[in-house]
């Protein structure tokens, strides 16, 4: 006999299946056209001087976005904001948008015009290494004082975001990245066309990343005017949800510091090897595609759902809609962590291996990628874990679990860079994030509970069998194809990735809906129910 909390746990489970496969619908989308930003990029400017003086150049309002945009406020505003519209309304919690608007248009101005004066000092600390290239140091401080004002334009765009998510709106938020992805494709084309050096092709680009940055905030803005938010400006910077989102943020803030701490102690290694910042960035890059399709969009999903069921008190509902996401999650990670490990090399050839990245850029990109992925579980299940102790008003959790990998993952850099080179970055990287995901399961339960006990690992035991299936035959149909083929050209690169890949995904649904996991039969039931429309279309025409 079917049981209640049963009942609730398959709807909760179809739920967070519709949910995620919109927003996954969406993240493809973006990240797909990421892939073309990087493709771009890599026949542009290759893995070489003027690469890694673009990346560090973007890398310094990107730490400072990770902390104002996507980090900190983020997870600070959307429980604020659902709590605010739950208790005082709709309008309210417009106007608190509105005031952190406000407040970040002052703040942001002010750290825009700090970052444009102190950008030679930030690039010397960062990219200390860039000193032994001729002139590479002043391109890096140029880009950087070019790029600068990214940080308030995507912080305004999260804001818009959170509003969306939280009132449970998701494609538009979700889709805004690939405005930011189309405008630099589009940009890239026209410096393509001048036939621009790569210096020059640098420059442009850091513009290109501005206007990206515009259209990503302004793509949202019609969503919220129909939704009747109407922008003002509000000066109120001791509003008490404002207070209370600062609360929310001092402790996040000081956990991802952490995190920006560690990425300014790898850049500054890696900055030593010529190449090495675009390698491991252009393999972290590869690496966003299952993250931003698997952890931001079910932990985009979570979060809304975990801040509104705190609010409402509803512990039950809160353990339930955490441990449906964790499943869900597992399922669609831990067979691209195998994927991704079998598949390094054939990917980094097919999608980066074009103009200026040269064959010899290849594997060393692909070894980062593969001790990168070794970590994806971790980058992922943070994504979904880290929301539900800001649900629940317990930020310092989350920045402890930070600190600790953080310091796991500097211990490896440091002990390991050299004799393992870049190598050391990937790897520690990895074993931080994994000891992260590791620590908030503890914490969440020790503190609140619900999580052992409840189905979770034979499930997750039977997902990693079907990946081990997965993985060996896509690593078997590679390199048959690779002898019958080669790898010269682009169609045998195109057979030799994407075919094993096919078989690969293919396998593991076939093998995990045999073993009879929940989350295969959630996946193909919604396959199904978004084809049998369509057939009907099709058959009435």
């Amino acid at each position: 006999m079917t049981t209640t909390t049963e009942i609730k746990a398959a709807a909760e489970k179809s739920r967070i299946a519709r949910a995620a496969g919109l927003v996954s619908a969406m993240t493809l989308v973006s990240r797909l056209l990421g892939l073309v930003r990087e493709f771009v990029f890599a026949i542009l400017l290759g893995a070489g001087v003027y690469s890694d003086a673009f990346r560090i150049g973007f890398r310094i309002p990107n730490l400072l976005r990770d902390l104002f945009a996507e980090g900190a406020l983020s997870a600070a505003f959307v429980p604020t904001y659902a709590r605010v519209s739950k208790e005082a309304g709709q309008d309210e919690a417009f106007r608190l948008a509105n005031r952190v608007l406000s407040l970040l248009a002052v703040l942001l101005g002010a750290v825009v015009l700090l970052g444009i004066l102190f950008a030679g000092p930030l690039v010397a600390a960062l990219a200390p290494g860039f000193e032994k290239v001729a002139g590479k140091t002043e391109l890096t401080v140029l880009l950087t004082r070019i790029m600068m004002p990214f940080l308030p334009l995507v912080s305004f765009a999260a804001v818009a975001m959170g509003m969306l998510n939280a009132e449970e709106r998701f494609a538009m938020p979700a889709l805004s990245p690939a405005l930011f992805n189309l405008v630099t494709i589009a940009w890239a084309g026209v410096l393509w066309a001048r036939g621009l050096p790569p210096e020059k092709v640098a420059i442009g680009w850091a513009v290109g990343t501005l206007l990206g940055g515009l259209a990503q905030f302004l793509c949202q803005m019609p969503s919220l005017w129909r939704a009747g938010w109407r922008p003002r400006l509000e000066w109120a910077p001791l509003d008490p949800g404002l207070v209370r989102m600062a609360r929310l943020m001092a402790p996040a803030t000081v956990g991802l510091g952490a995190v920006q701490v560690n990425i300014f102690i790898n850049s500054n290694f890696a900055s030593h090897d010529t190449g090495a910042v675009s390698w491991l960035d252009y393999a972290f890059r590869l690496l966003y595609l299952p993250i931003g399709l698997f952890g931001v969009a079910l932990g985009t999903i979570a979060t809304a759902g975990l801040a509104r069921r705190a609010a409402e008190g509803d512990m039950d509902g809160l353990r339930l809609t955490l441990r449906q996401s964790l499943s869900m999650l597992a399922y669609l990670t831990v067979p691209a962590t195998v994927g991704l490990m079998v598949m390094g090399v054939p990917i980094i050839r097919l999608i980066y291996q074009h103009g200026r990245f040269h064959a010899e850029d290849t594997l060393p990109t692909a070894t980062a990628l593969v001790l990168y992925s070794c970590g994806l579980v971790g980058y992922t299940g943070v994504k979904v874990l880290a929301p539900a102790f800001y649900a629940l008003g317990r930020p310092r959790v989350p920045l402890l679990a930070s600190g600790l990998a953080v310091l796991t993952n500097l211990l490896a850099v440091w002990t390991g860079y050299g004799h393992f080179g870049f190598r050391a970055i990937a790897a520690g990287t990895a074993l931080g994030s994994l000891l992260n995901a590791a620590l908030l399961v503890a914490a969440f339960e020790r503190l609140v509970g619900g999580l052992r006990g409840h189905g979770l690992l034979p499930p997750v035991a039977r997902m990693a069998a079907g990946a081990v299936v997965m993985g060996g035959l896509a690593w078997l149909l590679a390199g048959l194809l690779e002898q019958w083929l080669g790898v010269l050209g682009l169609a045998a690169r195109l057979l030799t990735c994407l075919v094993p890949v096919t078989v690969g995904v293919l396998a593991y649904g076939l093998v995990t809906r045999a073993l009879g996991v929940g989350e295969a039969e959630a996946i193909s039931r919604m396959v199904r129910d978004r084809l049998r429309p369509a057939a009907g279309r099709a058959a009435s025409r």
